[in-house]
């Protein structure tokens, strides 16, 4: 495997991580670095950094952004955004995937994009929900801020340092992971 595609993959992963936190603020990332020439997307991908898809993700990223930034709305859209995620995570895989075979890059699509997208877009939304009952949702603007501003990090670390940012998917992953382990185990019935 070429060092080439192990970066695609890398910025792939990373870029679905981050699709995670929020959908359209990676793929406006994307096509802010595909139409700046700083990474090149598959040929069937090019689009993505025309002028019209990056004004269109650009509005969507503005609108979704502030969107969750109102209580109650944030809940609603965490209720779509784990399939979004998933399809986003999937959508940017391939978009990203530099020299594999179709097989291959789908199965990497689906399984490493989708599915680190929607893990993550499904804790997220877990988290807004906990804080939402536990605060009367005064505390989901801050959980807001700190999704967005960690979607900003690793959609950065992805384009410009993708080796960086796939270490920091595996430890948000090893993250989610305890912090299921933890909750199944405090569900558990006793005796």
């Amino acid at each position: 495997m070429s060092p080439e595609t192990v970066l695609s993959i890398c910025l792939g992963i990373g870029l679905s991580a981050s699709v995670g936190f929020r959908v359209f603020l990676p793929l406006f990332a994307l096509s802010l670095a595909a139409y700046f020439n700083v990474w090149e997307l598959n040929e069937s991908w090019q689009w993505v950094g025309s002028v019209p898809a990056l004004i269109t993700l650009g509005v969507a990223t503005i609108v979704e952004i502030s969107a969750y930034f109102i209580s109650y709305v944030d809940n609603l859209l965490d209720s779509i955004a784990v399939p979004l995620a998933a399809i986003a995570g999937t959508a940017v895989m391939l978009s990203t995937v530099a020299d594999l075979n179709e097989v291959t890059t789908w199965a990497l699509a689906i399984i490493a994009g989708g599915g680190t997208a929607a893990a993550i877009a499904g804790t997220s939304g877990t988290t807004r929900l906990a804080s939402t009952a536990t605060t009367g949702g005064i505390a989901n603007p801050v959980v807001s801020t700190i999704e967005t501003g960690t979607s900003v990090i690793m959609s950065t670390l992805s384009i410009f340092v993708p080796i960086i940012a796939i270490v920091l998917v595996v430890i948000i992953l090893i993250i989610i992971f305890k912090l299921f382990i933890r909750f199944k185990r405090k569900k558990a019935p006793i005796g």
